[in-house]
């Protein structure tokens, strides 16, 4: 069995953690008897450095073509200056939109041997947390229709977050889905006091729990939710929310769990094509100097092997690995304590590697 993967290296950091990553599947590959055929594409940055736009055609033409897709970072402030509309961030919204992807699944778990990377006190974490959350992809805000004029006071901007029933129920499903094969609780985030967009998304969520025997459903406003996070996340099981909300909350979540650089995430849709990516972004000020973290980018190679490619036992020993190499005290600069050998990215990947058993 060849599997056929996209590699969207980007910008940054998004190189070095790539290779990482690719190089952690191809050991566990062989270890479970499958191989890896790896294409790289050109996307954000890079991609306008050398054809003008963030998203060439045989990007678009390499990831419809591919069976799953893994992508680094993009971004950085060389590219600050430029339209809206070629930015490098626009080829990555582009892209997930031309592939489907309107669901982006962030898992948080705080590791033990982490502990004491987390924010907040001892006690609140004793038995540490597990939790993911279901965001909506290619809706809202971030879609909507947006623009400048003259407004009352003048040159105003302006952004619409506009949902529909449609792309409400389906990524209600996909969050009622997870909790079924979870602990059973979903956690619907909305603005539902002011925004009608909200009042829509609860009213369809609640028609969509019906649905779902076993699964009890919570609804609870994003400034909430927000603090619930700091005062106990161990009481979340599945959130589900908005494009927008799930970006700034699954960011909160990276601070709890130790660091950005331990977080996954898998973007899918109705097939099984996936685009799987770290939720940090292209640090450039990193780049090339081998201090970055690559286990977020790691962890979205074992989602990719479990929900795109079904090779659940070879994710498993990936995720095993990690979390060997994390408790037998391997550490990069983001997660190091004071008494803690620094490991380089490259040193990372190699403790990890070693712990995969072929």
């Amino acid at each position: 069995m060849e599997y056929q993967i996209a590699l969207l290296k980007g910008d940054g950091i998004g190189p070095e953690i790539v290779e990482s990553a690719v190089a952690v599947l191809e050991k566990t590959g062989k270890a479970f008897g499958f191989t890896m055929a790896f294409h790289d594409y050109l996307l954000g940055g890079a991609a306008i450095d050398k054809t003008g736009v963030p998203l060439p055609q045989e990007t678009v033409d390499g990831c419809l073509a591919s069976d799953s897709v893994l992508l680094g970072a993009v971004g950085g402030p060389k590219w600050d200056d430029l339209p809206a509309n070629i930015r490098p961030e626009k080829g990555l919204l582009q892209i997930r939109s031309i592939l489907g992807l309107y669901t982006n699944l962030r898992p948080a778990r705080l590791y033990p041997a982490l502990a004491e990377k987390c924010m907040l006190r001892p006690d609140l974490v004793a038995n540490g947390f597990d939790l993911v959350i279901v965001r909506e992809l290619t809706g809202g805000i971030y879609f909507g229709e947006r623009g400048r004029r003259t407004g009352k006071y003048g040159p105003e901007a302006y952004d619409t977050e506009c949902y529909s029933v449609m792309e409400i129920e389906r990524i209600a499903r996909v969050a009622f889905s997870a909790a079924q094969k979870r602990r059973g609780k979903v956690t619907s985030v909305d603005k539902a006091n002011v925004l009608e967009s909200s009042r829509l998304w609860r009213e369809t969520v609640h028609r969509v729990a019906e649905e779902y025997e076993g699964v009890t459903v919570e609804d609870m406003l994003v400034d909430n939710t927000a603090q619930q996070l700091i005062r106990n996340p161990a009481q979340f099981d599945v959130i589900v929310t908005s494009n927008m909300f799930g970006d700034i909350l699954s960011d909160e979540m990276s601070q709890l769990t130790g660091s950005i650089g331990m977080l996954p995430s898998a973007s899918l849709g109705d097939g099984t094509r996936g685009l799987y990516e770290p939720i940090h972004g292209s640090a450039p000020k990193y780049a090339g100097t081998g201090r970055c973290n690559p286990i977020a980018t790691i962890l979205s190679g074992a989602m990719m092997l479990r929900y795109s490619l079904n090779q659940n036992e070879a994710a498993d020993c990936i995720e095993n690995a990690v979390d060997q190499a994390l408790s037998d005290g391997c550490r990069t600069r983001d997660i190091a304590g004071p008494e803690d050998t620094e490991l380089s990215c490259t040193e990372m990947t190699k403790a990890i590697l070693q712990r995969i058993e072929l």
